[in-house]
């Protein structure tokens, strides 16, 4: 079963169920989601309430090559003191799903990284992008940069693996000219 949203020109959005031939054109994207869940009998979750100006809602993950597991031991004092704003949840692994402030969503996120990896020893290695090469958008601190914060998470994670240090890293950004 498939269910396709479509933006239109006028500004609504049209979803359609292919399973059934099921449409409904909507102003309002979320309340077309909506009726094509409902239709399809699937669960539907609004969206959560827009997070504070100056505040950045994004999952931290803690993804190893190793399978650990959301109760391993290691992650107990994340777990009973997670950083302010931030909750553990089980993705399988060990996660916190974060509404943190920052001047941008990479500032977030670094300070988030930072403060774990200094309170508790653990460094974080993902924010959970399923498929980075999808890129959604311009927006600086929209699903766009999640994916690039992802990506430099992961890496800094497998570089360390592999026996590459901060160095090598800085280097390889350096040489690709960005400012």
């Amino acid at each position: 079963m498939g269910l396709h949203f479509h933006r239109n020109p006028d500004g609504t959005t049209t979803g359609r169920n292919e399973a059934n031939g099921f449409m409904v054109t909507h102003r309002d994207e979320e309340e077309v989601k909506r009726q094509l869940y409902e239709d399809a009998g699937w669960t539907y979750t609004p969206p959560p309430p827009p997070v504070p100006r100056g505040f950045h809602r994004f999952p931290l993950v803690h993804e190893e090559f190793e399978t650990a597991g959301f109760g391993d031991e290691r992650y107990a004092q994340v777990r009973r003191q997670p950083p302010k704003g931030c909750v553990p949840v089980d993705r399988g692994c060990f996660a916190l799903e974060c509404e943190r402030p920052g001047r941008t969503l990479m500032d977030a996120v670094a300070g988030t990284v930072a403060e774990i990896r200094r309170e508790h020893g653990l460094v974080m290695t993902s924010l959970g992008v399923e498929k980075p090469d999808e890129w959604l958008g311009s927006d600086r601190d929209g699903p766009a940069a999640r994916t690039v914060a992802h990506l430099l998470l992961t890496a800094a994670h497998r570089a360390r693996v592999l026996g590459y240090g901060r160095k090598d890293l800085v280097r390889l950004l350096d040489a690709t000219g960005i400012a």
